[in-house]
């Protein structure tokens, strides 16, 4: 880890701010800080300043975290299994020599399973369900070789009882999982409950040989894999827009409504992703409430997890060029939007949040004296969070004050080459 991604932590500390850019996520420009505080050990207490809040905001912590409304169904399909048949390879390999590439694979995956799956679990911090797909590869490759290497024993009893018990957990877990969302292809949970519990039954009386062993071992991979495969192709098969990607149908209790609806898995404490939108369908600048910069209420644009989508008067406001930065907005997506759109520089201020200290306000009182910014776009980001820099908001209130602010396709602008007359 330190060979691969060490010595860019050691360039980007290393160089003066001033020859690099600003160390998005942290208050202090420091990519140490970064790494040990904001997505370090503040993924794990809740201590992330400048972030959207930690804690309780983002899901129910505790051992059953990966198999709850908001997880369960992005990966938790074959966990069962997973840990069933890692106790199994590890028991089995138990006496095998130090160097049994087995028993090292069991102890690799075993651990990468155990060690991410409790650290999702547990952290307070800033957590999303598609982060789950960091337990994938492990999940995989205990099923894999835990089921091949039953499968080579299966002639003793044990063996049996034991991939005969990992299926019936499947199809189990299956039928809990599916009827989470009871709407939606009712016929499949029992289905799966029906033909899990049949298969298990069949693995521990049929004989294991020929035809007979082959039909048994296709149906058990149908029941293992028919969730999922329904999830899959769902979420193939259905539009998603967001920064918060998620598998399958909405499931009814859960924290996250998936990008479709809004925010997705983790939105901030307090947000409805549905209800809670600007004038162009995008957040109101600073959240909830729709205030503007200084309190009054403004045509926002974009938001927090949501990418802006300008308006076609905006856009051809924003084509004149001639600027380092064709506009200026808060936060990283409300920025990303406009810049897509007009294929014009568009500042993100304050950085993903809109509560990092960049630009502070006398750099971005510097950079407007020097016509380097045609316009402000009010409506974006969140601003000051959890500890964060308040600049945005001071920079918000600045161009309020002096600037006169004018409605462009539902949003409010303000041009920054005039004063307020």
């Amino acid at each position: 880890m330190v060979a691969a991604a060490g010595w860019w932590v050691a360039v980007v500390e290393l160089l003066p701010a001033s020859v690099r850019p600003y160390v998005g996520g942290s208050q202090t420009n420091s990519v140490l800080e970064l790494t040990f505080g904001y997505n370090g050990f503040g993924r794990l207490t809740g201590n992330e300043t400048g972030s959207v809040g930690g804690g309780m905001g983002w899901g129910q912590t505790g051992w059953t975290r990966m198999l709850g409304a908001e997880v369960g169904g992005q990966i938790a399909w074959l966990l069962p299994a997973a840990v069933l048949l890692l106790a199994a390879g590890l028991w089995l390999t138990r006496r095998a020599p130090r160097t049994d590439r087995a028993r090292a694979a069991f102890a690799l995956w075993g651990g990468w399973l155990l060690v991410t799956g409790l650290v999702f679990s547990f952290m307070q911090g800033i957590f999303h369900a598609y982060y789950t797909v960091a337990l994938a590869p492990a999940v995989a490759a205990l099923v894999g070789m835990g089921a091949t290497t039953l499968w080579r024993l299966r002639e003793h009893p044990a063996a049996r009882y034991l991939l005969a018990g990992s299926v019936a957990a499947t199809g189990l877990w299956s039928f809990v999982l599916l009827r989470r969302t009871p709407d939606w292809h009712p016929w499949l949970a029992p289905l799966v409950l029906v033909a899990g519990l049949g298969v298990a039954m069949l693995l521990v009386g049929l004989p294991w040989r020929g035809r007979a062993a082959a039909a048994a071992a296709a149906a058990a991979l149908l029941v293992a894999l028919a969730g999922p495969a329904a999830y899959a192709v769902d979420t193939a098969a259905t539009p998603h827009s967001g920064a918060i990607p998620s598998a399958g149908p909405t499931v009814a209790g859960g924290f996250g409504r998936g990008p479709r609806a809004g925010f997705g898995g983790g939105a901030p404490p307090g947000f409805d992703g549905r209800a809670q939108r600007g004038p162009d369908g995008g957040m109101p600048f600073g959240g909830p409430g729709g205030t503007g910069p200084g309190g009054g209420t403004r045509g926002g644009i974009g938001g927090l997890l949501n990418g802006s989508t300008p308006s076609a008067e905006l856009v051809a406001l924003l084509r004149q060029g001639g600027y380092d930065w064709a506009a200026a907005t808060v936060g990283a997506n409300s920025a990303a939007g406009i810049q897509l759109a007009t294929d014009e520089p568009v500042m993100a201020i304050g950085g993903f949040n809109g509560s990092d200290p960049a630009p502070t306000l006398e750099q971005f009182q510097r950079y407007v004296a020097e016509g380097r910014i045609h316009y402000f776009i009010g409506g974006g980001g969140f601003g000051a969070s959890q500890g964060g820099s308040d600049a945005a908001q001071q920079i918000s209130a600045w161009v309020e004050q002096t600037f006169t602010a004018t409605t462009v396709g539902g949003t409010t602008v303000y041009d920054l080459t005039g004063l307020r007359g």
